[in-house]
């Protein structure tokens, strides 16, 4: 069992930067795989980034490749999300996730509340 806790939005302009953080709890953090979705307002619920177990493999949606990074410290049971160069559209609540299965990985199993992003133009 692995409960999440998403911290670090807020309110940005266009351009700026903002880094989440989902402390886990329980003792096996380091052995799932890890991703970050997102969902606008009247949108489905969509996936940003996943890190592997050791974080040594990562993958980004499109959308975010390029601006948004993904890393993970399992010393401290904490996975981070780093977003440069926001834009309006990256306005959402941020979720993160864990899944028990590897980087290929469609399902993922424990979900934090979510953490809201806004971005003003």
């Amino acid at each position: 069992q692995v409960q999440l806790v998403e911290s670090g939005g807020g309110l940005v302009q266009a351009g700026g930067s903002l880094r989440l953080s989902c402390a886990a709890s329980g003792r096996t953090f380091s052995s799932y795989t890890m991703g970050w979705f997102r969902q606008a307002p009247g949108k489905e619920r969509e996936f940003v980034a996943a890190i592997s177990w050791n974080g040594g493999t990562t993958y980004y949606a499109d959308s975010v490749k390029g601006r948004f990074t993904i890393s993970r410290d399992n010393a401290k049971n904490t996975v981070y999300l780093q977003m440069n160069s926001l834009k309006p559209e990256d306005t959402a609540v941020y979720y993160c996730a864990a899944a028990v299965g590897p980087m290929t990985t469609k399902t993922y199993d424990y979900w934090g509340q979510g953490t809201q992003v806004t971005v003003s133009s």
